[in-house]
């Protein structure tokens, strides 16, 4: 099973992902990281790990099809299994969802469905509540709305600030989420509708 693991910035998902592999607990190959930026922080990490990096940056495209289409080539071509979005500050196109149909996951830094979108942490914050966390899940043609692989709950202490609540909400992302590609890779997650089976 060869994994790609697609980065805009600083790459702590996937320095956490790096880890993982090297340890052996995720038994697939990391092939490639892919960033839509040349100054991604991350991509010191692949390097350092000696894993391909590909940079493909959207204003160098007239659209966001056209950017997903040359992605899909070089996947292909890479002959990756699955895609892992750690950070991918774009929306994917439906073209690329249905090419690489229930191939493609996310973390996202609440308990879906609440707080979608690129504020996850400080919307739960401002919002108010006393319980948040971490969800990893199947990406679909909707933003943070594909069916859940695993999530886990994070209390919002009295004194929490924002700073605080995000560092226990990036901890538990490098906890769940090398674990969920752990499972793909393993070939124990069996998807019916909205509901993830996690096999023995």
């Amino acid at each position: 099973m060869r994994f790609a693991v697609f980065i805009s910035g600083r790459g702590s998902n996937l320095k956490a992902i790096i880890e993982a592999v090297q340890k052996g607990q995720i038994k697939g190959e990391l092939a490639l990281v892919l960033s839509s930026s040349p100054k991604a922080g991350g991509l010191k990490f692949a390097e350092e790990a000696r894993i391909k990096t590909l940079i493909v940056d959207p204003h160098n495209y007239t659209n966001p099809q056209s950017v997903d289409r040359d992605i899909v080539i070089q996947l292909k071509e890479a002959k990756i299994d699955l895609i892992v979005l750690a950070g991918y500050m774009r929306l994917l196109t439906p073209f690329f969802v249905k090419t690489y149909h229930r191939q493609i996951i996310n973390v996202h830094p609440s308990l879906l469905p609440s707080f979608k979108g690129v504020s996850g942490i400080k919307d739960a914050f401002t919002y108010g509540v006393k319980v948040t966390g971490v969800t990893v899940h199947f990406v679909d043609e909707k933003m943070d709305s594909g069916p859940i692989i695993l999530q886990k709950a994070i209390s919002v202490s009295e004194n929490e600030t924002l700073e605080s609540l995000g560092e226990k909400i990036h901890k538990v992302e490098h906890e769940i989420y090398p674990k969920a590609i752990e499972l793909f890779v393993e070939g124990k997650l069996k998807v019916r509708g909205r509901k993830v089976q996690i096999l023995p």
